[in-house]
């Protein structure tokens, strides 16, 4: 499968060697110096993957997530400061999947790209199996999680991390355990991630139910889904 990325940043050397080096993967980019170009091309194009710098020109990389967001969940991954904590974290609860830091090298963001598109894109079906339990239905060969027929959407990454805590309820994962399954990298392990991206889950699939927390913080240990 040809794979195309849309990558918005005002630093025209950056788009430059991210082309070049994602060229040579066979996986073909389309730039953007601002944020209202980077939608435009994003309505017109429909790329598999957004890399969004969060400081841009018109519309910044936050605002551009948000409106993409509205539309799609296609994997995001936000291009931050170095030292901006809280961009990354908006970054993540506004729906991006990832976050890089500036400066980087260029092989690791194609890293950080193909290990998304592998995720989202290149997955085995398997075999129509359904997980019910709080009135969700997880759909593994669908990649979908529905209350009473009504779909839920969610990233490629809040999907993995459902699947894998929802198909073993009562069993407790690891951070780590769940960024090995979820990103396929303990490179990536950071714990503000993974909790801002339980947080997101939470607010989706927590529905009207009061008296129980579907997803459980075990302190000092991890994350369960509950049993029904």
């Amino acid at each position: 499968m040809d794979y195309l990325v849309l990558a918005a940043d005002d630093e025209t050397e950056i788009l430059d060697s991210l082309e070049l080096f994602l060229n040579k993967e066979g996986i073909e980019l389309i730039k953007a110096d601002n944020g209202i170009s980077a939608l435009e091309l994003f309505r017109e194009n429909k790329p598999h993957l957004v890399l969004l710098d969060v400081m841009m020109p018109g519309l910044d990389g936050f605002g551009v997530l948000k409106k993409i967001r509205e539309q799609s969940h296609v994997p995001a991954i936000m291009i931050t400061a170095k030292s901006e904590d809280y961009d990354k974290i908006l970054g993540l609860e506004l729906g991006a999947d990832d976050y890089i830091s500036k400066p980087f090298n260029p092989m690791e963001v194609v890293a950080r790209v193909k290990a998304q598109l592998r995720r989202n894109y290149d997955y085995k079906e398997e075999g129509g199996k359904k997980f019910r339990a709080f009135g969700l239905e997880l759909d593994t060969d669908a990649r979908s999680l529905t209350r009473e027929g009504v779909q839920i959407a969610l990233t490629g990454t809040e999907y993995r991390i459902l699947e894998l805590l929802m198909t073993h309820p009562g069993r407790i994962y690891t951070k780590q355990q769940i960024f090995d399954y979820a990103w396929e990298d303990s490179y990536f392990a950071d714990d503000s991630t993974i909790m801002v991206h339980i947080s997101n889950l939470r607010n989706k699939i927590q529905g009207g139910l009061k008296d129980v927390v579907i997803i459980k913080t075990v302190k000092g240990l991890g994350y369960r889904f509950e049993k029904e």
